[in-house]
């Protein structure tokens, strides 16, 4: 009897031990980042994503697939939470949370805003719930990156949301409806 209390006791330390591990996010293979711009009046733009690693693998191409739905990162979907009323790339976003992915293709991506929160990055079945659709700009980096990246570059009261990875820039233009 005191055998199996021992074994009970110890196989559900190893589960407790087991499931902190999982609750780590920064020890996951694509660990958690976040990207952050802010305007003059202080209010901002956060990106919380997780990057994962290159790893000598094609990436866009191959491992992510042109013209299909991209989730934008790994594990959970990358979130986009604007505090102001912004236009994406010519397109009205209200202050929010919402998440994005991209349609990633050689000369020209297409990134969604989605105003579903709290699902895993794929597979993408939310085009009900879309709010808007918009171009973005491609251009090579100038050396290969390991690291998925979001990244913003700010210029007067506009924020350049820039997703880069393997030898690929896409870029958006982001600036606060007054």
């Amino acid at each position: 009897m005191r055998k199996q209390i021992l074994f009970l006791t110890s196989l559900l330390l190893a589960f407790t031990v087991l499931a902190a591990c999982q609750q780590d996010k920064s020890k996951r293979p694509s660990p958690p980042a976040q990207a952050q711009c802010s305007f003059s009046d202080g209010k901002t733009i956060t990106v919380d994503y997780s990057s994962p690693r290159m790893k000598g693998r094609k990436i866009y191409g191959g491992l992510v697939p042109y013209g299909k739905v991209d989730r934008t990162g790994a594990n959970e979907a990358t979130t986009f939470v604007p505090a102001a009323d912004v236009t994406v790339g010519g397109k009205s976003v209200p202050a929010g949370n919402y998440t994005i992915f991209t349609i990633p293709n050689p000369d020209k991506w297409t990134l969604i805003i989605n105003k579903k929160t709290g699902e895993w990055g794929i597979p993408y079945k939310y085009e009900a719930d879309e709010l808007a659709r918009v171009d973005m700009k491609v251009s090579q980096t100038p050396s290969p990156l390991e690291n998925f990246t979001i990244a913003f570059d700010q210029k007067g009261n506009t924020c350049t949301l820039n997703i880069k990875w393997e030898n690929t820039q896409a870029s958006v233009d982001i600036s606060e409806k007054k």
